[in-house]
């Protein structure tokens, strides 16, 4: 295989945010330290991500110290958002999970993500992974836990499998859509130095000191098909994906994880195979 390494690490501190690159993140057992421990609802308390909200990829939230954000996006002032002292419960619900969050108890904050969307909108926090949200138990383990992503701790992707996709993509209907970057696919870690799908096969594998077991490889949605530079809609990666990664109805592209042990994984960690 090579000299496989960690070629990024990625957070999104708001869910469907654009990601913020790290050189290093210490790895909770819920995923990296502070990623997707925001994010948005609509005035039903359901989740609001670029599925309904394009426009999401061109906000961003810088981390502040103590767990807060601030928040900027195209036409609008920055605003920052400390976490909320109260610990009050909201009903929420993220695809099909039902969890507890709290809302920021700054008014502004809901205004202002409001105001960038044009629709009523909510911006709330998790308080505790260690106990709000259990992975889906289709693929957990007793305990295991996961922030507000979309069911796993991390999603890993790889540079030699986007450059096998992007091949098939030039060779298609949508070539003028491709090549498509990675943060298309919205990774936390991304790996370098390997085969094109070799992580197909992997079942454990640990990045520098930290070890992971592979829950599933990762079903893709509309999101990936979201430009995260101008927030336009195409019909790549999905139309190749279709073609060439169709698995029980589910459209793959890299792996889920959950961690095994803590630890912190650093921008050019060694990965390596375990089983």
């Amino acid at each position: 295989m090579g000299h496989a390494q960690l070629q990024s690490v990625v957070v999104h501190p708001v869910k469907a945010f654009r990601g913020t690159a790290l050189r290093e993140a210490v790895v909770e057992p819920w995923g990296p330290a502070r990623d997707r421990r925001w994010m948005l609802i609509d005035g039903g308390g359901t989740v609001v991500t670029q599925r309904q909200q394009p426009r999401l990829a061109q906000a961003a939230a810088e981390l502040l110290p103590g767990g807060g954000v601030r928040l900027t996006a195209p036409g609008m002032e920055p605003h920052c958002v400390p976490v909320p002292n109260t610990l009050d419960p909201v009903p929420v619900r993220i695809l099909r999970d039902k969890v507890e969050a709290v809302l920021a108890e700054d008014e502004a904050a809901h205004a202002w993500c409001s105001a960038y969307l044009g629709a009523d909108v909510r911006l709330v926090h998790m308080p505790d992974p260690a106990t709000c949200r259990p992975v889906d138990p289709e693929y957990a383990l007793p305990g295991e836990t996961v922030s507000f992503a979309d069911g796993y701790p991390l999603l890993l992707t790889t540079t030699a499998s986007l450059d096998a996709l992007n091949s098939l993509i030039a060779r298609g209907d949508h070539a003028h859509e491709g090549p498509l970057p990675m943060n298309r696919f919205r990774p936390n870690v991304v790996v370098s130095g390997t085969a094109a799908w070799a992580e197909d096969d992997w079942s454990r594998i640990a990045l520098g000191e930290v070890a992971f077991r592979v829950a599933k490889k990762c079903g893709r949605c509309t999101v990936t098909t979201t430009d995260q530079a101008t927030a336009e809609r195409g019909r790549e990666p999905l139309l190749t994906l279709a073609a060439h990664r169709r698995l029980e109805g589910r459209l793959l592209f890299g792996l889920n994880l959950v961690p095994l042990t803590g630890g912190t994984i650093r921008v050019g960690d060694p990965v390596t195979i375990l089983d």
